[in-house]
């Protein structure tokens, strides 16, 4: 397959998935500004200190997303097939990150460079709408986190992950799954040990 088919293919699955429709014009607009990258696990998208100017669609492999305190690694998020990989404030801002965006697997990812999103936005109200559900479902995703870190049992953390992202669970290191629920890893093993059937009908 050619390049400019595989964009396009590529823009047609994230219109898709957020939900919006592009004229055929707009689509191909959009489809010739991803830059498609084959990574290796251990490359980073973005690096602690980079200027974060593309978000990244995922197309096959798992990104882990963190930042360092006191020493140690702490889980800011894990986006796989599907998802969009953003260092909000960096990319908003203009800033250096304190987030990292590193690949856990080996995979396939569409940089989306901001500027050029925009200039295309500047004359499309169609990508403007694209932008907007991208910026949309980064914050209620963030949002969401929130909200169950401050309401949740770690239980209940562990059965919402694998009910809704189980895909997580299932691949990511479980040092990166307990970070991303706030909970030691000797804690999500014994969580995981004491989870019944029972648990799972009434969550």
């Amino acid at each position: 397959m050619k390049l400019n088919e595989q964009r396009r293919d590529v823009a047609r699955e994230i219109c898709r998935k957020y939900g919006v429709t592009l004229s055929v014009g707009a689509l191909h607009a959009f489809a010739d500004i991803l830059e498609p990258m084959k990574v290796l696990r251990g490359h980073r998208l973005v690096d602690e200190g980079d200027v974060a100017t593309s978000m990244f669609y995922v197309e096959r492999g798992m990104v882990l997303q963190y930042y360092k305190k006191n020493g140690s690694m702490v889980t800011e998020h894990i986006s796989h097939e599907g998802d969009m990989v953003i260092s909000i404030e960096s990319f908003f801002k203009r800033e250096p990150s304190k987030i990292v965006a590193s690949m856990i697997e080996p995979g396939i990812v569409y940089g989306i460079p901001r500027d050029a999103l925009h200039t295309i936005a500047s004359h499309s109200f169609e990508v403007c709408t694209l932008i907007f559900a991208f910026y949309q479902r980064s914050l209620i995703v963030s949002q969401r986190k929130a909200d169950i870190l401050r309401f949740e049992t770690v239980k209940e953390r562990y059965i919402r992950i694998m009910k809704e992202n189980p895909e997580i669970v299932r691949r990511a290191p479980l040092r990166h799954v307990a970070s991303f629920l706030q909970m030691a890893p000797e804690t999500l093993s014994r969580v995981r040990a004491k989870v019944t059937e029972k648990d799972w009908k009434e969550n």
